[in-house]
């Protein structure tokens, strides 16, 4: 043990045993125990040579040979080291002669062959526990890019291959993995580059003992500066390293170290408050530890060394806590426990050889199987000292979990295997200034199933280069409104930050995928909110269905004024001139047709979807009827002129109302048809526009719209063909020309109007086949109207039947 007040502990937890043990009269039949105390100081020599002094009860020590009066005793058991790599430099020495050794450092999986290591015994371990804690810590502060730092041996090996497959099914990385060489090792370990993996994350586990780590103490944190937080176990206890407390939470200050749950052991801090120098003169290291403990020099009288008179009565109660820990460590614990683990079996071992020299004397019954093993040692007494007998015996009691009911003292056996408590400690400055391990919190294991993590994060001081939890990740921290994309070639905690596209929404930090808003709601340009939509429509309040409800008011004014301009000048021959009722008919349709926009404006309804389009078809077939007749009266009459021909015009007269009534009856029974199968209803667009609900009509059957659409489109070409072919015919009032160019308008805009109203959405939709509705009416009307309004109001004198008379010959002529 080195000369540590921390280790002056385990010291003083073997003498409270031995003393508390000693005293006990149900305790080893009236034997007592005594103990040696060794110093190795970290060194493989050191404690080969303290096994073999004894064993053979001399330092230096003599091979082979006891050197221990009757009075000394014999050598039971030793207790050692903290660190398990010295436990099995000593382990072959203290094999040779049997004697059971029990290491109350870290548990080593190694050491666990009972054929290979008979004489080595540990306490037990729940590396399951430790790995979960672990975890459940990293996963707390979300700490998902740690490094890992093990000791190069079997122990660390197994501790990074069980860790790295525990954090990957956590969905955690490893950011890199170093093996440290046991100290004093060749001087070929490259610290600078060690030290540039370890800077590469902000969060770190450490796993090993003091010893074993030894050289990353002196060789990194003593050359350099880390602001990484280290997360250890109890088995590295910085507060034991040799360069002091204020350094060295200056390099590990705000570090989180996992201890084993201990209960206090009763009476203990009595013992410690008891301890004194006068109480204890044959302890060879209480002047040394009393010395740095009290700050009291010694006083040098006649070539001695003795404390002076300050330290004499103190006790090790009134000291600081960062000085001296009157909580009991994990390692005293252990030590306590081993002491009465190897008295337990001492008394078991010697109660039973008892009971047999009784069955001896009295004429004992048949062994049983389980005693065979006993009674061979007691037959070969003639060939084993005392010694090698007692150690011979021990190890079955040893052997039968003797350590776990020591270490479980006070409760039962099964509560102690079947749940782990761990102990979460801190390593921080309090505020008078001293240095020491907080508990934050602990964790309790049963199962994978059942675990729970308990942590006050409000005690927990994160050292003096954090103020808060630090980050550790691969990657800046992706904020509310974009998610982690993995990188290529990268682990799978690398990631960078993406936005989320249009509808969808990150309402959290480090997400790993977007949340698609309702179908009502949208997401705003930062993406990390879904917000309701608003309903929207082409209304009459828009500036657009303002501008769109004026042209058709206007256009339908303008419409109604020519139609009553042609009654008042029915008799002149510009308005009787093909068929002035046809004219009439074409005048009204167009009057409505104009009209017909205002049902496309406003809040759909059942009402409106199922008129609109119907409203539309019936009268735009009338108005295309209408001049397909026009067109046929136009080639008729040229014929009609001639002698014989009169009566003709009669019934081509009632041919032209035919036409109109049967080109509108056939697109008023597709409209039923329509209406009756899959009418119009109103809908509700939700991706036309960002941040609306577009209100519109669904036209149920997208075949039936194009129906009505095509019959027009027939209509409208047969017209222009009948037109394009009487256009040059010889006439004062020959309209086929003006038709042929309203048709070609009419045509245009509906040719352009189907790629449009494909491409639009929303509201556009509405506003493009309104425009389409009014330009091909207004195209229409300006076309065959606008001229015989211009004959009729500024140009009279060629609107008479003289005129018309007179050019009557040149026609006949002509024809």
């Amino acid at each position: 043990m080195r000369n540590f007040p921390k280790h002056y502990q385990h010291l003083l937890a073997m003498v409270f045993a031995v003393e508390e043990i000693n005293k006990d009269p149900n305790m080893l039949l009236n034997m007592s125990l005594g103990f040696y105390i060794f110093n190795i100081d970290f060194m493989e020599v050191k404690a080969v040579a303290s096994s073999m002094s004894l064993l053979s009860g001399k330092s230096p020590p003599v091979p082979n040979y006891n050197c221990r009066s009757e009075k000394e005793g014999e050598l039971v058991a030793v207790v050692g080291d903290v660190s398990t790599a010295l436990s099995t430099h000593s382990y072959p020495v203290l094999n040779l002669y049997n004697v059971p050794q029990i290491s109350y450092g870290p548990f080593d999986l190694s050491l666990r062959d009972r054929v290979q290591l008979p004489s080595l015994y540990q306490f037990p371990r729940d590396s399951a526990a430790l790995y979960q804690g672990i975890i459940r810590l990293l996963l707390h502060f979300g700490w998902v890019w740690v490094g890992l730092v093990v000791p190069d041996d079997i122990r660390g090996e197994t501790f990074l291959r069980d860790m790295t497959q525990e954090m990957a099914n956590s969905g955690l990385c490893v950011a890199f993995a170093e093996k440290i060489p046991e100290f004093p090792a060749v001087e070929t370990f490259d610290t600078y580059f060690f030290f540039q993996r370890f800077t590469s994350t902000k969060v770190s586990i450490v796993f090993g003992d003091t010893y074993s780590l030894l050289r990353l103490a002196y060789r990194i944190f003593c050359n350099y500066i880390v602001g990484s937080i280290l997360v250890t176990t109890s088995d590295w206890d910085i507060t034991t390293l040799p360069f002091g407390p204020s350094h060295s939470y200056t390099y590990f200050g705000g570090g989180l170290s996992f201890s084993f749950h201990m209960d206090e052991i009763p009476g203990f801090k009595d013992f410690l408050r008891s301890v004194q120098p006068a109480k204890y003169p044959r302890d060879i290291f209480i002047q040394d530890v009393w010395s740095a403990i009290f700050e009291c020099p010694y006083l040098s009288k006649d070539g001695t060394r003795k404390l002076s008179r300050c330290a004499q009565n103190d006790t090790l109660a009134s000291r600081s806590l960062h000085v001296w820990d009157m909580n009991t460590s994990a390692q005293s614990h252990k030590v306590y426990a081993a002491v009465h683990a190897i008295a337990q079996a001492l008394h078991e071992e010697l109660s039973l050889r008892q009971e047999e020299e009784s069955l001896e004397k009295a004429g004992s019954p048949p062994l049983h199987p389980w005693q065979l093993h006993l009674e061979a040692f007691i037959s070969d007494w003639c060939l084993l000292s005392l010694q090698q007998l007692i150690n011979s015996c021990l190890h079955p009691f040893l052997q039968s979990g003797q350590l776990e009911r020591s270490i479980g003292k006070g409760e039962t056996v099964k509560e102690t295997m079947s749940t782990t408590r761990l102990d979460i400690f801190n390593y921080q400055s309090l505020f008078n200034g001293t240095k020491a391990q907080v508990k934050v919190g602990e964790f309790i294991f049963k199962s994978h199933d059942s675990q729970h993590l308990s942590l006050n994060n409000e005690l927990i001081m994160w050292g003096e280069r954090h103020n808060k939890a630090p980050s550790a990740v691969c990657g800046h921290s992706c904020p509310p409104g974009y998610i982690k994309r993995a990188i290529e070639k990268k682990p799978f905690c690398c990631y960078s930050c993406s936005p989320c596209p249009d509808g969808e929404i990150a309402n959290e930090t480090d997400m790993g995928h977007c949340i698609k808003c309702p179908e009502d709601h949208y997401s705003v340009k930062a993406g990390w909110q879904c917000l309701p939509k608003i309903p929207t429509f082409l209304s009459y309040e828009d500036t657009l269905g303002v501008v769109l409800v004026s042209v058709a008011i206007s256009f339908s004014v303008l419409t109604a004024l020519i139609w009553g301009l042609f009654i008042f000048y029915r008799h002149t021959p510009i308005v009787r001139a093909n068929n002035t009722n046809l004219s009439y008919i074409l005048l009204v349709s167009l009057m409505l047709c104009f009209l017909c926009p205002l049902l496309f404006i406003g809040q759909p309804s059942p009402a409106t979807c199922a008129l609109r389009q119907v409203f539309f078809a019936v009268v735009f077939s009338v108005a295309v009827s209408a001049i397909l007749a026009k067109t046929f009266i136009v080639v008729v009459a040229f014929k009609a002129t001639r002698p014989g021909k009169a009566s003709q015009m009669r019934l081509v007269s009632r041919g032209s109302n035919a036409i109109v009534v049967l080109g509108s009856l056939i697109q008023g029974c597709i409209c039923m048809v329509w209406l009756g199968t899959s009418p119009p209803f109103p809908d509700v667009d939700s991706q036309a526009e960002f941040g609306h609900l577009v209100l519109l009509c669904n036209e149920g059957s997208p075949a039936a719209f194009y129906c009505i659409l095509g019959y027009l489109g027939f209509l409208a070409l047969l017209s222009l063909m009948t037109a394009f072919v009487a256009r040059r015919l010889p006439d004062t009032f020959n309209e086929a020309k003006m038709i042929t160019f309203s048709m070609l308008v009419f045509c245009s805009v509906w040719v352009c109007f189907l790629p449009t109203y494909l491409s639009t959405k929303g509201r556009a939709m509405v506003a493009v086949e309104s425009f389409a509705i009014l330009a091909s009416s207004a195209g229409l009307l300006g076309c065959i109207f606008l001229p015989k309004c211009y004959v009729i109001l500024l140009r009279s004198d060629i609107n008479s039947r003289k005129k018309l008379l007179g050019q009557a010959p040149s026609i006949r002529q002509t024809n």
